[in-house]
């Protein structure tokens, strides 16, 4: 039958703006639909503080140097590689410890990009301190966890975000419209998504190391979770799963099945030990989605019932991670405590899905125990 290409130039600009103007105006932009503006009258820089010297903090840094409304004012490593890495970034700030990073009154946000252990712990000595903080996926090791650090967050209204950075890629804002305020794929049906690499490290790295909440699924197994979480809108209501654990206790392979009150359905896969193809589909009553590379797109393929392929093309530049520092920015500019592209009470529920799973697998971390 063919296919219909359409390519996407994405305005950074506009985007930054999207949410959060003082003055609404109607246009029509490079996304060939129409969008609120709002006129943002504070433009005042966003200065950031990092917690974590490690590959992750490395992608931050180079999307936030992306925004010109944005600066890493500071970083902080326990492991000795703030210098090296201050120096890459041009930050003048180099600490050896967090204290020194909370306490410093030129940050006015702080990322976290520690392991994942330490997560609970970075976030909430920033919450303690009067930082707004977003913190690297997963949010916590656990609910539990997570529950605690959003309770202190509103009661301290102090913004906190979860920093599952696919949700606020172009792409995915282009697809989120199309499904929720488009209908364009009908009542939703069934969505798919695998999230399976060959990492080549030892069993001393912190993928595979239970003391630092190693393996698959909080590593990459929470994407396509907190991508279906997205779509379908609900937790499940019932999950079968089936688990490999390695030889340090941890996941290395699982495949997990979720179905809802609605009679929707969601299938993953997720592992650190074996490769697949990293696509996601969403199948509705009117057709379906293909998304390539679904925890970092640039392109959905809409096959829509006896319609030509179109494929939707929004490419961004650099690490992508420039997207969550935008709408942290507008959340701060805004006194807001929490994201509304990726709520707190849905942050919650992924990780207790997550908790879910791991207790069918009798999973349980060193700290837990």
């Amino acid at each position: 039958m063919g296919s219909i290409v359409v390519k996407y130039k994405f305005d950074e600009t506009i985007h930054r703006r999207y949410y959060y103007y003082s003055k609404v105006l109607y246009i029509k932009s490079l996304l060939l639909y129409h969008i609120l503006v709002l006129i943002i009258t504070d433009t005042d820089e966003i200065r950031w503080g990092v917690l974590g010297c490690g590959h992750i903090a490395h992608a931050f840094a180079e999307g936030l140097n992306q925004l010109p409304d944005a600066k890493l004012e500071s970083v902080a490593s326990k492991s000795g590689k703030a210098e090296a890495f201050g120096s890459k970034f041009n930050v003048k700030k180099r600490f050896n410890n967090y204290e020194q990073i909370v306490n410093d009154p030129d940050v006015d946000i702080v990322y976290v990009a520690t392991t994942h252990n330490f997560h609970f712990e970075n976030m909430s000595l920033c919450l303690e301190h009067g930082k707004p903080v977003l913190s690297e996926k997963p949010f916590t090791v656990n609910a539990h966890q997570a529950e605690q650090l959003i309770q202190k967050s509103r009661r301290k209204k102090i913004l906190l975000m979860d920093g599952m950075w696919t949700r606020y890629l172009p792409c995915v804002t282009k697809l989120r419209d199309m499904i929720h305020s488009e209908g364009i794929l009908g009542k939703i049906l069934h969505f798919k998504g695998d999230f399976c690499v060959n990492l080549p490290y030892g069993n001393d790295h912190r993928v595979f190391n239970p003391h630092l909440a190693g393996g698959a699924l909080l590593d990459v197994g929470v994407y396509p979770i907190s991508f279906s979480s997205m779509i379908m809108k609900q937790s499940p209501q019932k999950i079968m799963s089936g688990v490999i654990l390695g030889e340090t206790g941890v996941d290395v392979f699982a495949n997990y099945f979720f179905s809802y009150k609605n009679g929707a359905t969601t299938m993953i896969s997720s592992s650190n030990k074996y490769v697949m193809p990293h696509d996601a589909f969403i199948i509705g009553t009117k057709g379906y989605m293909r998304i390539p590379d679904f925890s970092h797109p640039t392109e959905i393929f809409l096959h829509l019932n006896e319609r030509k392929t179109k494929i939707i093309q929004i490419p961004y530049e650099s690490t992508g991670f420039q997207f969550e520092s935008i709408e942290a920015g507008n959340c701060l500019r805004t006194n807001q405590i929490e994201s509304q592209v990726l709520p707190l009470d849905e942050t919650l529920e992924i990780m207790k899905t997550m908790d879910r799973l791991r207790s069918q697998w009798g999973l349980k971390y060193p700290e837990e125990k």
